[in-house]
């Protein structure tokens, strides 16, 4: 019976939305009709020159009081409305329009956090709600062939999941190949080969491409996939950018003569950017740290208007490696700016940066006696502020939960990009003598500091709810389960408190060491 119940209501609510989608012209129509028949049993015509008669007598003074009486009902609707929202951080008429209105009239309430991952039909829900979220390349992302598969060949777990490959294929797609590519016959079969999903059929593909020409792109591929460490792969990259830099020259002085050659210089740009920071990287990861500056800064003079390739988050992790605090200062002044999209390594750098000013002689208790002083309340301002914009990282900072291999594309605020930043960063967070007890004393206290981070912001938007779908597809669920951050009541009533947090345990600490080990140390790919 409750079944056939809620089965005529959803019929009784889908033709109330038909029929106020498709038929109120009908309805409009119907009305004057109505009104044209019964204009006389109804006395329209006295009724209407009565009512002009009385617009005629009324006087100013009417009009004055209607005001004032409006006046006071929208003031006394405002303050209602604050109240509301100091007490439960959202407009009531706006929560009462969005959650029963909105649903009567057909809507849907894309914000909505779903609650389980079931099969079936929330499989699509749950696309849709990435499809929302838009993700970044992982600036830092590890090399295929000599990392990712490494680790597969060490434990026989896949690192990426499917979700995030077919994002870097699309990547590919995108900036390394053009229209033209059919022209040249080692660019079309490198065009086909970056469509391949099967690994090995694109690296045959890519030696194929060889064959007939020097195609940047085919050595692109094979240091990337096919180079078992990080040498091979800088061998390869260099051979790849003699290739890029002979086709920027030669698209460089064509790309004013028509459309195509326009798109083919703007390929052959990006082609010779992702060579010369993948170079960077590489010497960065062999232990030539100053010279992966230096290539880094070059990059950034030479392409200063490409900065969606954020090339700026290699220079400050560099720059942090060599203990170049002045340096990595300057960085963060010229790109923390508010008109750029914000990431955990801006955020997190700034207050490591302010932390170590006062972490090595903060405590806790002689805080609590003596209160903060201005260089401290700075610090603890720079860690509320990023753990507004991703409080997922202080709990890999801080070894609570253990590190796994960074995705190759990161949603910004969610798990994945704080695993991307604990991964690289957490060495230069333990260098500072005391600034990982000082985010463990203050990072909570964001959280009283905005009682209700899902509905207003201090600082940024609210904490987007659609995160832990998206991180469910970037993620490996079986290397990594996926424990969402979630906000709950206190018993207290006065603010949402965390949840809890057991302390990691050693095997996760040791987990956590080996993984990080893998980018500070040389021989670990060599």
């Amino acid at each position: 019976m409750a079944e056939a119940g809620t089965g005529f209501l959803e019929q009784l609510k889908s033709c109330i939305v038909w029929s106020w989608t498709y038929l109120w012209t009908l309805w409009f129509f119907v009305m004057l009709f109505l009104v044209y028949i019964l204009r006389v049993p109804l006395k329209i015509n006295d009724n209407l020159t009565t009512v002009s008669m009385f617009l005629n007598t009324l006087t100013p003074k009417f009009y004055v009081a209607l005001t004032g009486t409006s006046s006071l009902i929208s003031g006394l609707i405002l303050i209602f409305e604050w109240w509301y929202f100091r007490k439960y951080g959202t407009s009531f008429i706006e929560q009462v329009s969005v959650s029963h209105l909105r649903p009567l009239l057909g809507g849907v309430d894309n914000s909505a956090p779903s609650t389980a991952n079931a099969a079936g039909g929330e499989a699509d829900s749950s696309r849709q709600s990435v499809s929302e979220c838009k993700v970044w390349r992982n600036p830092l992302n590890l090399f295929r062939g000599a990392e990712y598969n490494r680790y597969t060949w060490v434990t026989g777990r896949e690192p990426l999941t499917y979700y995030d490959m077919n994002l870097s294929a699309q990547d590919h797609q995108t900036f390394f190949t053009c229209d033209t590519d059919h022209l040249r016959p080692a660019d079309a079969i490198m065009q086909k080969a970056w469509r391949e999903r099967n690994p090995q059929a694109r690296i045959s593909a890519a030696h194929e491409a060889l064959e007939l020409n020097e195609c940047a792109t085919a050595y692109i591929l094979l240091a990337e996939e096919e180079a078992t460490t990080i040498v091979e792969a800088e061998k390869l990259f260099k051979q790849a950018l003699k290739a890029g830099e002979g086709c920027y020259r030669r698209s460089q002085q064509l790309q004013h003569h028509g459309a195509q050659y326009e798109a083919q210089h703007r390929r052959d740009t990006n082609v010779l950017v992702y060579i010369k920071r993948r170079l960077a990287m590489c010497a960065r990861k062999l232990g030539r740290t100053r010279e992966a500056v230096k290539m880094m800064r070059d990059l950034m003079k030479e392409f200063p208007l490409l900065s969606m390739f954020n090339i700026h988050e290699n220079l400050l992790e560099a720059l942090l490696e060599l203990q170049a605090y002045a340096d990595v200062q300057a960085v963060l002044a010229k790109y923390d700016d508010i008109s750029l999209p914000k990431s955990a390594t801006i955020c997190y750098t700034a207050a490591l940066l302010k932390a170590r000013a006062v972490s090595d002689k903060f405590s806790p208790e002689a805080a609590s006696r003596r209160g903060l002083s201005t260089a401290e309340m700075n610090a603890v301002e720079a860690i509320h502020r990023a753990v507004e914009f991703n409080p997922h990282v202080p709990k890999y900072l801080l070894e609570m939960k253990s590190l796994i291999l960074p995705p190759e594309h990161i949603l910004k605020r969610g798990d994945s990009e704080a695993i991307a930043y604990a991964f690289f960063h957490l060495q230069h967070w333990k260098r500072v003598e005391g600034a990982l007890n000082l985010l463990h004393c203050t990072w909570e206290g964001t959280f009283r500091m905005i009682p209700y981070p899902l509905e207003k912001g201090h600082l940024f938007y609210p904490y987007p709810i659609c995160t832990e779908t998206a991180d469910r597809e970037l993620l490996p669920f079986s290397q990594h389960p996926l424990c969402p951050f979630k906000f709950r009541d206190g018993k207290s009533g006065k603010h949402p408190a965390l949840q809890s947090v057991a302390p990691a345990d050693e095997d996760l600490r040791e987990h956590t060491r080996g993984l990080t080990a893998m980018t500070s140390s040389v021989p670990t790919f060599c």
